[in-house]
C-alpha cells in the first residue's frame, strides 16, 4: 500500500487558499475536501444573543431588514462570537414580498401578518416584480459585509414559493394550511399564477444578493413538510426549480431546507439544490441514501439538544458528525433554528467541538 503524497499536499494547498470561495464552508457545499467539518447555525444573527436584543430593542422587525448598517451589525454578531463558518444575511423571508408591493408586518410572537389574503387573480396581480432598486437597502449590506467579512463566506438567502405563497393565501402562519391547500386543489391555475409570480420576485431577490457578492444562498421552505411528495412534485417542485435553476450560473452554491420534509428530500434536491439541509427527525446518513450521491447535506442537531447536559450535547454532536460522513459533502448546523433561550456560550463550544472531531477525523483518514 503507498501514500499519495503529492495528492495529500495538493488537498492541503486547496484548503490554505484565501477568499470565501476556497473557504471550508464553501467546499464543503461543492462536496471538495476541506481541513474540518464546517459550522452554521439557522437563526444564528440574533434571537439568543443578548448584544442582538440590545441593538433591536425598539426597532421593528423590518425596519432593522431595512437599515444596511444594522444589518451588517447583526449578521457579524455570531460570527465574532461563535467563530462559524460562514454569516448568514440578518433579513426575513417577507422583505421580498413587502418590497413587491404587499401590505404586511411582522408581529412579534406571531410572524408575518398580511393584511388583504390573496384570493383572486387580481390579488395576485398586485404583487409586483422587484429588481435591485426596490431592495437597494439590502445590496448595500451585502456590500458592507463582504467587505467587512474578509475570507468569511455570506450567505444569501429568500424564502420558497410555496411557503411564501402559504403566508400570502392564509393571511399570516397556519397549522394546517387548510386556505393553502384549498387554493392547490380547488383553484389550481390561480396557485400556478401565484407561485409563478413569488419565484420570480424570489429569484430577484437572491439575484440581488449574488450581484452584490454573498458566497452562497439557501431557499427556505419552511412549511413544505405540510404535504405529500405528490403534492410538493405537482404543486411546489416547478416553482422552486425555476429559482434554482435561475440561479445555475451564478457560480454560488444553492441549499435549500424544509421542516419536516423526509420524504421530500429527494425531490427538493431534484429542485436544482447543491446542498439539502435536513431536519433533526432523519439522520444524515439515511438523509444521503434518499438525496443521492450528487449533492451535500446540511444538518442536523435538533435545537431543543442544546438545553441538555454538556455530556449529551456531545454526544449528539459527535454523532452527527460521525452520519455526516457518509455524505459526500457535510455542512454542520441545527436541524432548525437557534432557539432564543439558547446559552450562546453552548453554540461556541459546540463549534469548536465539530471542528476539532472533524479535524482530528481528517487527519485520521
Amino acid at each position: 500500500m503507498t501514500t499519495d503524497t503529492t495528492g495529500t499536499a495538493a488537498r492541503d494547498g486547496e484548503s490554505r487558499r484565501s477568499g470565501p470561495a476556497h473557504s471550508p464552508f464553501v467546499r464543503a457545499c461543492r462536496r471538495e475536501s476541506v481541513p474540518h467539518t464546517p459550522v452554521w447555525f439557522m437563526r444564528q444573527a440574533g434571537r439568543s444573543l443578548p448584544e442582538y436584543r440590545e441593538i433591536r430593542a425598539n426597532v421593528g422587525m423590518l425596519d432593522s431588514c431595512r437599515r444596511p448598517d444594522l444589518v451588517a451589525e447583526i449578521t457579524l454578531q455570531p460570527v465574532r462570537r461563535h467563530g462559524v463558518d460562514a454569516a448568514i444575511l440578518f433579513s426575513d423571508i417577507v422583505v421580498p414580498v413587502a418590497a413587491a408591493g404587499v401590505d404586511l408586518d411582522i408581529v412579534a410572537g406571531t410572524g408575518p401578518v398580511v393584511a388583504e389574503p390573496v384570493r383572486t387573480v387580481a390579488d395576485v396581480e398586485r404583487v409586483r416584480r422587484i429588481d435591485r432598486t426596490d431592495v437597494s437597502y439590502v445590496d448595500e449590506a451585502v456590500r458592507l459585509l463582504v467587505a467587512e467579512l474578509g475570507d468569511t463566506p455570506l450567505i444569501g438567502f429568500a424564502g420558497a414559493p410555496f411557503t411564501l405563497a402559504s403566508y400570502l393565501v392564509e393571511g399570516g402562519p397556519s397549522r394546517t394550511h387548510a386556505r393553502t391547500k384549498a387554493m392547490m386543489y380547488g383553484q389550481p391555475e390561480l396557485w400556478h399564477a401565484l407561485c409563478a409570480r413569488l419565484a420570480e420576485v424570489t429569484l430577484a431577490f437572491l439575484r440581488v444578493q449574488v450581484d452584490a457578492g454573498v458566497s452562497a444562498v439557501q431557499l427556505f421552505d419552511s412549511w413544505a413538510g405540510a404535504l405529500s411528495e405528490a403534492d410538493y412534485r405537482r404543486f411546489v417542485l416547478p416553482h422552486s426549480t425555476a429559482v434554482l435553476s435561475g440561479l445555475a450560473d451564478a457560480g454560488v452554491p444553492r441549499i435549500h431546507f424544509g421542516v419536516g420534509t423526509a420524504e421530500l428530500l429527494g425531490a427538493m434536491g431534484e429542485a436544482g439544490a447543491d446542498v439539502v439541509g435536513v431536519d433533526w427527525r432523519t439522520p444524515l446518513d439515511v438523509a444521503t441514501r434518499r438525496i443521492g450521491p450528487d449533492r451535500a447535506v446540511q444538518g442536523n442537531l435538533d435545537p431543543t439538544v442544546l438545553f441538555a447536559p454538556w455530556p449529551v450535547i456531545e454526544a449528539e454532536v459527535r454523532r452527527i458528525v460521525e452520519q455526516g460522513r457518509a455524505a459526500p459533502g457535510h455542512v454542520f448546523n441545527l436541524g432548525h433554528g437557534v432557539l432564543p433561550e439558547t446559552d450562546p456560550e453552548v453554540l461556541t463550544r459546540v463549534v469548536a467541538l465539530v471542528h476539532e472531531v472533524s479535524a482530528r477525523r481528517n487527519e485520521q483518514g
